[in-house]
């Protein structure tokens, strides 16, 4: 069920949304393969009328099932928006699109979630990366490794 509120409730009092909203209706596409919506978003929101608009505050929370760019370990991380705020106008170019007489909040909140989404998720910040594999062709027979001489080595040895 989407973030719906009527807006003739909120005439007479302020109007409080708690609950889940299922992944299937936040229709979060992050196009990175990295990061996946598998949890619904939980949120805790009040919504009042202000200044011929919405003003909602809250808080939002979404866990992602994630994969470190840097070490491919899966990880969940946890977004949370703890004091989230958003005016919405009733009228004008921007305005809130009403059906009768209810607004639907869930492109907004899903606008902002987005926003918060890693550009590249690490399992922790200081994350060393794919150990590097030891193989015995680089490996000298007094036992000490040997690094292999790399395609850029030979490259730069060309005078051109």
């Amino acid at each position: 069920m989407p973030l719906i509120v009527n807006l003739r409730h909120l005439e007479k009092h302020d109007a409080t949304l708690r609950g889940e909203l299922p992944v299937s209706e936040l229709d979060l596409d992050p196009l990175d393969e990295m990061i996946r919506v598998t949890r619904p978003l939980r949120h805790e929101l009040v919504v009042q009328l202000l200044d011929g608009g919405l003003l909602v505050r809250g808080r939002l929370r979404l866990a992602l099932a994630c994969q470190c760019v840097r070490c491919l370990r899966p990880f969940y991380l946890e977004l949370e928006l703890n004091a989230w705020t958003r005016h919405l106008p009733l009228e004008g170019e921007e305005r809130v699109p009403v059906v009768n007489d209810c607004a639907d909040l869930t492109p907004w909140v899903r606008e902002d979630m987005l926003l918060e989404f890693p550009r590249h998720p690490l399992c922790r910040p200081d994350c060393p990366g794919v150990e590097k594999l030891k193989t015995d062709q680089g490996q000298k027979p007094g036992g000490k490794d040997q690094l292999a001489p790399s395609a850029w080595a030979e490259l730069d040895k060309l005078k051109l």
